[in-house]
């Protein structure tokens, strides 16, 4: 799969005390593990993540109709959010990497 025909995946983060959410003292291992997955993911497949968080990128929140949409009924703990191609395929926790390998063989299969 090359990158033009790849899907893409946006991940809308919780809010964070700085991007990525790698910092402080006490890092969550769930971000951990998203960060492998998605740089996993990257050298794999060629296959970027591109993650926002809403503090820093509320416009990207507002653009997808689907995620808006989740924020106005749930708030901010529907997040993490990830859609690909613009459609939600999970909310309230990370994908882990099977779940992201997963997204590019259902996007393959229905192109």
């Amino acid at each position: 799969m090359s990158t033009s025909d790849s899907p893409k995946i946006e991940l809308f983060d919780p809010p964070m005390c700085c991007p990525g959410g790698l910092c402080g003292p006490a890092i969550d291992p769930a971000l951990l593990d998203m960060d492998e997955a998605a740089l996993k993911l990257k050298k794999e497949h060629g296959v970027k993540i591109e993650r926002y968080l809403l503090q820093q990128n509320g416009q990207k929140f507002m653009e997808n109709p689907e995620v808006l949409a989740l924020l106005q009924a749930s708030g901010t703990d529907i997040l993490p959010v990830t859609a690909v191609d613009g459609k939600v395929v999970k909310t309230g926790g990370f994908p882990s990497y099977d779940e992201l390998v997963g997204y590019l063989s259902t996007v393959s299969t229905e192109a």
